[in-house]
């Protein structure tokens, strides 16, 4: 049994939606960030950074914060969702693009943008723009291609569960897809796993998958 301590953002929904696709038993905790619950004592003894996801792997005895160190780790364990060989590094890559570009720069989006317009209007203007350049990096990698990693048209791994999350606050970033339409074709198609949905919605329903 896996316990994952979670809450409905980007980077929780990357590890619920990993554990609904590999079909393991988990139990959600959930960590509601806006009661500051993730600076509870005992949640900082298994996230010192006091960030969510975290996990507990109560058969193995690990515990690991930081969504890629742990979206990494139950691909390992399980062996799914990843490529071998050369692949690998491809997939490893984008999972860290995500983590280092995608991530930080949208949810500087999020703050300015959408939460605090008005504020910082040049932070709004540096952080939109560099939005927009990269949904135009996903766009061109996803051209000619169903996911990001993987030979030929490639193959659904962590790196696609990584970036989509984010990409599904499209609106919050106020991009529309139609001007990325390879992105919006790959958001639709992963939009669709009964999987992506579920864990979509852990810890709780906050409203509908956006459509794309």
């Amino acid at each position: 049994m896996i316990d994952l301590y979670t809450w409905t953002t980007p980077n929780g929904r990357k590890v619920s939606i990993l554990l609904e696709e590999l079909g393991v038993p988990f139990t959600v905790k959930a960590v509601d960030i806006s009661k500051d619950e993730q600076f509870a004592p005992d949640f900082l003894k298994i996230a010192p950074n006091n960030r969510i996801p975290a996990i507990v792997d109560h058969e193995t005895g690990m515990q690991l914060m930081e969504s890629g160190a742990i979206m990494l780790y139950l691909a390992d364990k399980y062996g799914r969702f990843r490529v071998e060989g050369d692949e690998y590094w491809r997939m490893v890559e984008w999972l860290m693009w995500q983590m280092g570009g995608l991530g930080p720069m949208l949810g500087q989006v999020h703050h300015f943008v959408k939460y605090n317009r008005g504020k910082s209007p040049y932070a709004e203007e540096r952080f939109s723009k560099e939005a927009h350049r990269l949904y135009r990096v996903l766009d061109t990698r996803l051209n000619g291609r169903e996911y990001i990693a993987g030979e030929g048209a490639g193959t659904y791994t962590i790196a696609d569960m990584a970036v989509w999350p984010w990409v599904s606050r499209y609106e919050f970033h106020e991009v529309d897809l139609a001007d990325y339409p390879n992105v919006r074709q790959w958001y639709r198609q992963i939009r669709e796993r009964p999987a992506v949905q579920r864990g979509y919605h852990q810890p709780k329903f906050v409203q509908d998958i956006p459509p794309g």
